[in-house]
């Protein structure tokens, strides 16, 4: 069963000094309900995404503050999955809007993040991984994900001449982007000269540190129907999957089961295969993060993704084209306002006004990949054009 986008919001991400994370959902709520042509009223409940709240502003049961805040006074809740918070947060929406008791949920997410520090921020960011076996020996996502990059060089070869070609394709997918963070080409070089953060990635290998909140209002058909609306893009698949929080559980370092099964949940509600998807947004919140999720979708055999940005494949103007809005890399990662920015930013890419709509003017089927932690959490949701 489809679920119709009748309407996306999301804010510029970036730094947005003084402004609030419930200030800045607000924001992106009143986008979404302008672009819908419906108001807060017809809201039947909302799904509110968030990680760091407690950390960056003190803040938690931040759900019904962000129903007030968006003037909605329905069920509101919180969704906590880390960086997969509003990805979790769309798939609790559709789920809703499918069981037929909610013809309109508001959902999405928002994070601030660029008030406090970059050690308090990591500090925060690492609550996300197992708190007895991994923070305790002060591991941190840039380590975390160093050791899956080495490892993966171990298995399956590449090098961070690869990683640095995801970077050099994301950012140049920004560069128009008005809502991106780094709206600015790099090239290879410069992401190789980068001061290094910890091998093999130096700084243009990270997602930044952002403040963002992102907005999308989920229809039953029935309501579309009624109130006269014609959404051109609808949900017609969601999956959702849990692996092992500590890296060092894992059967493996270079695989990512709980993407992988939540892809194949995802593909199979839309009934579609991996090689009908024509354009795809990723959580790459390091380069070699866009590499495990192209093979966990299935778009690649394991060890295989490593060169696809290199070869031209997953370009803008390849056969796959991915991480068209910039990605986590150059959009920025305001991590509770990540998966919902996905939902946008593919909606936008299908409905033909985004920036980079022209480069996939015949896309059809677009999917989002919003992980948590090393992906201990992934939620995949298929997009298509329906009207």
């Amino acid at each position: 069963m489809s679920v119709p986008i009748a309407g996306v919001g999301m804010t510029p991400f970036g730094k947005h000094g003084e402004l609030t994370a419930r200030q800045l959902f607000a924001e992106a709520a009143l986008e979404a309900f302008e672009d819908a042509g419906i108001g807060p009223n017809d809201v039947d409940e909302v799904f509110y995404g968030n990680f760091m709240g407690e950390f960056a502003e003190q803040q938690g049961h931040s759900g019904p503050l962000a129903a007030d805040m968006a003037g909605v006074t329905a069920p509101s809740t919180r969704i906590e999955s880390a960086c997969a918070s509003s990805g979790a947060a769309v798939r609790f929406g559709v789920n809703r809007v499918r069981s037929g008791e909610v013809d309109v949920a508001l959902v999405g997410g928002a994070e601030r993040m660029t008030n406090i520090s970059t050690a308090e921020g990591t500090a925060a960011l690492a609550a996300a991984a197992d708190a007895l076996w991994e923070i305790k020996q002060g591991i941190t996502f840039p380590g975390a994900y160093s050791l899956m990059a080495q490892r993966y060089f171990h298995e399956h070869g590449g090098g961070r001449e690869d990683l640095a070609a995801i970077a050099v394709k994301n950012h140049q997918n920004a560069v128009e982007n008005d809502l991106a963070q780094f709206q600015r080409a790099i090239d290879v070089d410069d992401v190789l000269e980068a001061p290094t953060v910890c091998s093999p990635f130096g700084l243009y290998d990270c997602s930044p540190m952002s403040d963002g909140a992102s907005a999308a209002l989920l229809v039953s058909e029935e309501f579309a129907e009624e109130h006269g609306l014609d959404p051109e893009v609808a949900i017609t698949g969601t999956g959702q999957s849990s692996d092992r929080l500590a890296l060092a559980d894992r059967v493996s370092m270079t695989s990512t089961p709980a993407a992988e099964r939540a892809g194949e949940a995802a593909f199979s509600e839309a009934g579609i295969e991996p090689e009908d998807v024509d354009v795809a947004e990723v959580h790459d919140c390091f380069t070699i993060a866009e590499v495990l999720a192209l093979e966990a979708l299935g778009f690649y055999e394991q060890g295989e993704a490593i060169s696809a940005a290199r070869n031209g494949e997953t370009t803008i103007d390849g056969d796959l084209p991915v991480n068209l809005s910039g990605g986590l890399k150059a959009k920025g990662h305001p991590v509770g306002a990540t998966g919902g920015a996905q939902i946008s930013e593919m909606t936008k890419l299908l409905r033909g006004d985004h920036v980079n709509s022209d480069a996939v003017a015949d896309a059809e089927v677009g999917i989002t990949h919003n992980a948590g932690g090393t992906v201990a959490s992934c939620v995949v949701n298929v997009l298509e054009v329906v009207s």
